[in-house]
């Protein structure tokens, strides 16, 4: 079934901390678009497509420009602030990741997505991410990360962190995807919420 929420992002601040956006994507035109890159040496420019694809879910147009197309995302009146955390490959590193964490919790960002992370051997959490979520949240921010997309392994850095939502991916049944992480390292690190993530328009 097809359900239209009602919801439409508006004044809303979304900070997506992913490769960056493509900036001369016609869907994004006349968008309140505020961008930096934290990468040395390479612009917010997404040349990747990893940044630009989470962008669309969060923050697309409630009419695509190309008519033929239906319509994806879901709070398409949000303000984007695109943070390139990660570089053109698709790598990052936790001090560029952190830097963009603290970006958005300056610019006042009510969301942070972030669809990254890292596989982890071991129980506990990363110190600095936590630290950095715990801001978030005292300053009326949540973060959002990926549980992991490696195959039932346990959720992944950063989002195993407590105070970071960890989110798996559904199939169209509304069954765990099969390449989602689900385990954890007691007592930390259990995946906090699933939405669809199977083949997911953008």
């Amino acid at each position: 079934f097809l359900y239209r929420q009602p919801w439409t992002g508006d004044g809303i601040k979304i900070a997506v901390l992913d490769t960056g956006l493509d900036l001369n994507h016609p869907d994004f035109a006349g968008r309140n678009i505020v961008s930096k890159s934290f990468v040395p040496n390479e612009p917010v420019q997404d040349l990747h497509g990893h940044g630009t694809h989470c962008i669309g879910v969060a923050c697309g147009p409630l009419n695509p420009t190309d008519t033929s197309k239906p319509r994806y995302g879901v709070a398409y009146k949000s303000l984007i602030y695109a943070g390139k955390v990660l570089s053109n490959k698709g790598s990052g590193a936790d001090g560029w990741i952190l830097a963009g964490i603290n970006w958005a919790i300056a610019n006042s960002c009510r969301v942070i997505s972030m669809s990254l992370g890292a596989e982890v051997s071991t129980s506990g959490y990363s110190v600095a991410y936590e630290t950095a979520a715990r801001a978030a949240l005292n300053s009326g921010c949540l973060i959002i990360a990926a549980a992991g997309n490696g195959y039932n392994k346990p959720v992944s850095h950063p989002a195993n962190c407590p105070s970071i939502m960890a989110v798996g991916a559904l199939d169209f049944n509304l069954i765990k995807a099969p390449f989602s992480n689900i385990t954890f390292y007691p007592p930390h690190g259990k995946v906090d919420i699933c939405a669809p993530g199977v083949q997911v328009l953008s």
